[in-house]
């Protein structure tokens, strides 16, 4: 059976902290059945589940419960959306109508679009957000979900910015949120950054386990990456006007294996400060950060 990450990884989650939830992943051939995981969600007092793609299983099992859902329209089905109103609406009859109980939060349109898929992100977007006005759906937001690695600069926070080559199609996405209410999902890996060049900045600063600031700028002090990445990328989303979108984590995690520093001991650390950390928010903007632990379960079949 796939190790729930829940139970090893993870610690408590107090029953103040309501901004977490947690990724329900399913590139595994031994999960538990979705109404087990469910279940998991519930006993230990998670909220918020984020889902990939549709899958009716999970969806079938989570209505009803109280536990709201982040749902993804996959990478796969981007240019289908894009190119066709009557294909988004025919999408959220499928995926979001057919399932009148479950208490949908975001439709996460892509995860990590790079290269030339970009180009369909917000044609898409605004083709499924139409089909669920149109369904009278329209307190569903409609988002997408984007790699750190589009910020060219996070450090120090007040700089931040995206790539290049992110700033073309980030300007048009950033937009559309800022227009239509809803907020910027992002993945955030303070390990990424760290593993890339480790002797750039100490483990304890990506591992929230740093005694003191590490990062001054002006007159806010910076003791975590975490803290330092989610505000880069409120600088960076400033500059296209979206000053007043919210950012989401859509993942956050430490691996437990399969690189330097990765292990279960130093991945329980992380996922229980981040925990503890996120009902306080950042030096530049506090305030609950609603998060998505990277992942109920170490999926066997996952490359990442």
């Amino acid at each position: 059976v796939a190790l729930a990450l829940l139970l090893g990884a993870f610690a408590s989650i107090p029953q103040s902290v309501e901004s977490i939830g947690v990724c329900y992943g399913m590139s595994a051939n031994n999960l538990p059945a979705a109404s087990t995981v469910v279940s998991m969600f519930k006993s230990n007092g998670i909220n918020s589940m984020r889902l990939y793609a549709p899958d009716q299983a999970a969806l079938q099992a989570v209505g009803g419960t109280g536990v709201n859902v982040v749902v993804g329209a996959p990478n796969d089905v981007l240019s289908n959306l894009a190119a066709s109103p009557a294909a988004a609406a025919s999408w959220v009859r499928s995926n979001i109508q057919a399932y009148p109980k479950v208490s949908f939060r975001y439709v996460c349109v892509g995860n990590e679009v790079a290269g030339g898929a970009t180009q369909n992100l917000v044609p898409a977007m605004k083709n499924v957000q139409g089909a669920l006005a149109s369904a009278g759906l329209g307190h569903i937001k409609v988002t997408t979900s984007v790699s750190q690695a589009i910020l060219g600069v996070y450090s120090p926070p007040s700089a931040g910015s995206f790539t290049g080559e992110a700033d073309a199609f980030m300007g048009p996405v950033v937009q559309f949120l800022a227009r239509t209410g809803a907020p910027l999902m992002a993945n955030i890996y303070p390990y990424l950054a760290w593993a890339y060049n480790p002797s750039a900045m100490d483990m304890s600063y990506a591992l929230f386990t740093a005694s003191g600031t590490v990062v001054q700028d002006g007159s806010y002090g910076y003791q975590n990456l975490f803290d330092t990445t989610v505000d880069a990328f409120y600088t960076a989303m400033a500059k296209h006007g979206g000053s007043n979108v919210k950012l989401v984590v859509s993942e956050s995690g430490w691996p437990s294996g399969g690189g330097t520093a990765a292990t279960p001991a130093n991945a329980r650390i992380y996922n229980q400060y981040l925990i503890n950390h996120v009902g306080r928010g950042t030096p530049r903007h506090p305030g609950a950060i609603e998060t998505y632990v990277f992942s109920m379960f170490n999926e066997n079949q996952n490359d990442r």
